[in-house]
């Protein structure tokens, strides 16, 4: 008989667990099963908008694709999204419904979550054959655990086993599997019904002593180690920023400005997975000024992050970019901020009313209102000649404020469609193809899009344009969730995870 459930959870953040979930979406999807991602609370600045317009945590958005269904707002029903320090802007069923210090958040606001979080299991739970559970930090944070959403309460509910799953890249995998266990409760600890181990470098072999240790030790089956593989899924947070860039030379160089508060930083995964371009998170004026393409992205802040932009002297490195002929492209809060002028009357963004002076490099002005913006597009690229306009092009729109193009102004695209319904709504602003910006997140997951503007900065660098091929490696699709299904196929105990699922894989 199924479970119904399985449960990931981890000994830490960024041991693996929405990768872990994603490529168990795939594999489950693969035999036939209907499944469904769910995480109850996330803290992310990645989100994803789904076809109701409601706004999800990115990676659950992403197991979902790897699932085959459609994201929906069950499948993460609380999204904590910071602002600033200790207060967020809670999203409860897609929608934002208050911006609270974390104390108050924990003082007053769990009940309802905990409503949010049983209604949305209920409905999956009847909806689909297995309901793949992704946990939070880890179920050992001693200090939260009267107040975890995400983990063993959620276990609880869900009726589900569990795999914990630790990072051995990290070293001390005895310490963090073992201590999670030893700080768990019994009731809780007997849901622990396998242990993974992942990220696993070298021959596997060498740790068979450490697979018969963890078993005996813990008296809890190890359900695989899983060696570290060259299969990119997108990130949940920055913690993941810290790996990118490296020494070797690119032929296209992307610095992208790491705001305090960046948010859907996976906007650029297509461009770091494409070959030949090499993407930098950075702070460093001296990357950004030397850069091919400096992208200024995604904020949760944009006024305080402007601020820092120009205490960081970027400010002046994008400009001297700009002046260099390097591109230069905004996207959402970016976008904002490459503008003539921020209005925030209300101090809505970061708490800071008044008018804020823009870089000045786009002809558009911003006005923040209360209210947000959150829609699935599509359109078409309103400028730009010939390769480039009328290309059709679509993503999700996720923001504050609104904004105006100056008088004569060209827009970048123009919406045909939101939400499903028939639009036709001026987007962004174009100066030229190394100049523009857009509300549209996601536009470089397309590909016809990604081939033009990198073949733009290729010729102007002498170099050949972008081969299918090449153009094809930057798309994750189901290329990348087939690969991560087969690697867990491989790596993974089946036999167990079916006599622990009831479900034959």
């Amino acid at each position: 008989m199924s479970a119904g459930a399985l449960m990931v959870q981890g000994t830490a953040s960024h041991v693996g667990k929405s990768v872990l979930v994603t490529g168990l979406c795939r594999l489950y999807a693969q035999a036939g099963v209907r499944v469904a991602p769910f995480k109850a609370q996330n803290m992310a600045l990645n989100s994803y908008v789904t076809p109701e317009g409601g706004e999800i945590g990115r990676a659950q958005a992403v197991q979902a694709e790897a699932a085959m269904v459609t994201p929906h707002v069950d499948m993460n029903p609380i999204l904590l999204k910071p602002t600033r320090d200790h207060v967020s802007q809670v999203v409860i069923h897609g929608r934002p419904v208050r911006e609270m210090a974390a104390g108050s958040y924990w003082e007053t606001g769990l009940a309802e979550a905990w409503a949010a979080v049983e209604a949305s299991y209920g409905r999956l739970r009847a909806s689909y054959d297995l309901v793949l559970i992704e946990g939070a930090g880890s179920p050992a944070e001693m200090n939260l655990r009267a107040r975890d959403l995400a983990n063993m309460r959620v276990a609880k509910l869900a009726h589900a086993p569990v795999l914990l799953v630790g990072d051995i890249e990290r070293g001390g995998i005895f310490a963090s599997l073992l201590g999670t266990l030893d700080l768990l409760p019994e009731d809780e600890r007997r849901l622990i019904a396998a242990l993974v181990v992942n990220k696993f470098r070298g021959d596997g072999r060498l740790f068979d002593p450490g697979v018969r240790y963890l078993a005996e030790r813990s008296g809890v089956p190890v359900a695989g180690v899983i060696p570290w593989a060259e299969i990119e899924i997108p990130s949940e947070d920055s913690l993941s920023l810290a790996q990118d860039g490296g020494a070797l030379p690119a032929e296209v160089e992307v610095a992208v400005v790491r705001h305090p508060h960046i948010a859907n930083f996976t906007d650029l995964d297509a461009l770091r997975r494409t070959p030949g371009v090499r993407v930098r998170f950075t702070v460093r004026a001296d990357e950004i000024a030397a850069a091919d393409a400096v992208v200024l992205p995604g904020t949760k802040n944009t006024v305080e992050d402007l601020a820092a932009l120009h205490r960081q002297g970027l400010a002046k490195a994008v400009l001297a970019a700009r002046q260099r002929g390097a591109a230069v492209v905004g996207l959402c809060g970016g976008l904002q901020m490459l503008g003539e002028t921020l209005e925030d009357p209300e101090g809505l963004e970061g708490g800071r009313p008044g008018s804020h002076a823009g870089l000045g490099l786009l002809p558009l002005r911003t006005r923040y209102l209360q209210g947000k913006t959150t829609h699935q597009a599509v359109g078409r690229i309103a400028a730009g000649g010939p390769g480039w306009e009328g290309l059709a092009i679509s993503g999700y729109e996720v923001h504050s404020g609104e904004s105006s193009l100056t008088p004569g102004s060209r827009a970048f695209a123009m919406v045909e469609r939101r939400s499903g319904e028939t639009v036709r709504v001026a987007d962004g602003a174009f100066v030229d193809r190394s100049l523009f910006g857009t509300y549209f997140h996601g536009i470089f997951d397309v590909p016809a899009f990604r081939r033009a503007f990198l073949d733009e900065i290729r010729v102007r660098k002498g170099l050949r344009r972008l081969m299918d091929d090449e153009v094809a490696q930057g798309d994750l699709g189901a290329r990348v969730f087939d690969a991560l299904a087969e690697h867990l196929r491989r790596h993974l105990d089946l036999k167990l995870l079916e006599r622990i699922t009831g479900i034959a894989l």
